[in-house]
């Protein structure tokens, strides 16, 4: 049945490496399950029933995407934009975290409509091949980023960022580092040995050395600092908490708000959710060799249906803008081909449930090399840019370096998008430029004035 349905012989893989693609994929993404609810209860929202609430639309986005396109891409609640819900829309502009909640809800809204009327299939086909392979080069080196922030081999500085001193705070911060470290260097040779599972059991590894290290004193536990216990316990867990969240959405009895402000509001959800969502599908399509021979990607619509509903359905559950997470790849990187892998991170986020103190222990330190090696997997696409064509390959370059350093992949699209248009135009090359792609440059200009 599972053959037939997700075609597996078909995308050349079988159910033992798509599992292990889904398992790599939920490994990778499982900080969410803390990071999520910790920035989120900050807009006064009970940390247990967020918790329960992205479990479950992570659960909810996964199986669409596998049931709708058949691909492996997960879905959680995006960083960035929980960070807007909460300390922009609530903390500064003072508004509920209920009405934050519709804003997020009508954004899926309105994401079905243009998934449906093939609109967000229009602007993902009108991006050139050329700035799409800029796109997952882009895309590799944010990954890699954010993993070496997350293992803090990369920290604040005075010159923005810079490489962390393992001797300060060794107990915590350098020892952290350091088997980060190991556990990229594990990846790297398993996979140069061929090893199936490479990934993931490099942040196995990692983790049980962290746990030796706790054991032994070499780390130490400092939860004041974020530094937690990597030893798993069981403690109770109330599982009716979903009832403080679900379907607040609805509830604005005691909200007053300015519609200019719930416009501005579901508007920069829609720029970043759209853009964040096309950049990985991008990315990740591209690593999977996805993509046919004009860039495009099959069942887009299908891809991109999937994280609409999972949006409207994570705001009424309880969370912000539910997203395709660039940690997909990581998954991919381990054969994942098909939405079986999907339907395994998705169980897996449902189990969570369960058992969400047992896989929040899992350091941020234990899932960093993966991060940083898939990081390397991605960017192997640089080679199929052609710099002997400077009108294309400018913009790529823009595109591929702006993601990382703006710490944002729709940035790196805008930059990307805006540069392609305004150097092809200026050089004699209007034929080139679709029409979609200036309506996106005017678009991406007039975002930076107003929002």
């Amino acid at each position: 049945m599972l053959e037939s349905f997700f075609k597996l012989k078909e995308n050349h893989t079988n159910v033992k490496t798509e599992v292990v693609a889904g398992l790599t994929t939920f490994m990778t993404m499982a900080y969410i399950l803390a990071v999520n609810p910790s920035i989120l209860s900050a807009s006064g929202m009970d940390a247990n029933a967020i918790l329960m609430a992205t479990a479950i639309a992570s659960f909810i986005g996964c199986f669409c995407m596998a049931l709708l396109a058949n691909y492996p891409f997960a879905l959680a609640p995006g960083l960035g934009l929980n960070a807007y819900f909460a300390y922009t829309v609530v903390g500064q502009m003072g508004y509920s975290w209920q009405f934050a909640l519709l804003a997020v809800f009508v954004e899926g809204l309105i994401f079905i409509v243009l998934s449906l009327t093939n609109v967000r299939e229009a602007i993902f086909n009108a991006i050139p091949l050329q700035l799409k392979k800029g796109v997952s080069v882009g895309i590799g080196l944010f990954v890699a980023f954010l993993g070496l922030q997350n293992a803090k081999l990369v920290v604040d500085s005075t010159t923005l960022v810079t490489i962390v001193d393992f001797t300060e705070n060794f107990h915590t911060v350098g020892i952290g580092a350091l088997l980060a470290v190991i556990g990229l260097l594990l990846i790297s040779i398993l996979h140069v040995k061929h090893v199936k599972g490479s990934i993931l059991i490099g942040i196995l590894v990692t983790w049980l050395l962290g746990i030796v290290c706790q054991l032994t004193g070499i780390y130490q536990v400092d939860a004041a600092n974020g530094f937690y216990s990597l030893i798993p316990s069981w403690s109770s867990f109330d599982i009716t908490s979903i009832r403080l969240t679900f379907g607040q959405c609805f509830n604005l009895s005691d909200t007053e708000f300015n519609l200019i402000d719930f416009i501005v509001i579901i508007s920069a959800f829609l720029f970043v959710d759209l853009f964040d969502t096309l950049g990985t599908l991008i990315g990740v399509a591209n690593k999977a060799d996805m993509l046919d021979k004009d860039g495009k990607l099959p069942r887009i619509k299908q891809a991109l249906l999937a994280d609409a509903l999972a949006t409207s359905a994570g705001a009424i559950l309880g969370t912000s803008t539910t997203t395709t997470f660039v940690e997909s790849s990581s998954g991919v990187a381990e054969g994942g081909r098909t939405g079986l892998a999907s339907i395994v991170t998705g169980l897996l986020f449902l189990v969570s449930i369960i058992f969400a103190p047992v896989f929040t222990t899992i350091p941020s330190f234990a899932t960093a090399p993966a991060l940083i090696f898939v990081g390397f997997l991605m960017i192997s696409a640089v080679v199929q840019i052609n710099f002997n064509d400077p009108t294309e390959s400018i913009p790529a370059y823009l595109c591929l370096t702006c993601m990382p350093l703006t710490y944002s992949i729709s940035e790196g699209i805008s930059i990307g998008v805006i540069s392609y248009v305004v150097i092809n135009l200026f050089c004699g090359n209007r034929k080139k430029i679709t029409p979609l792609m200036y309506v996106l440059a005017i678009l991406f200009v007039l975002k930076y004035i107003f929002l």
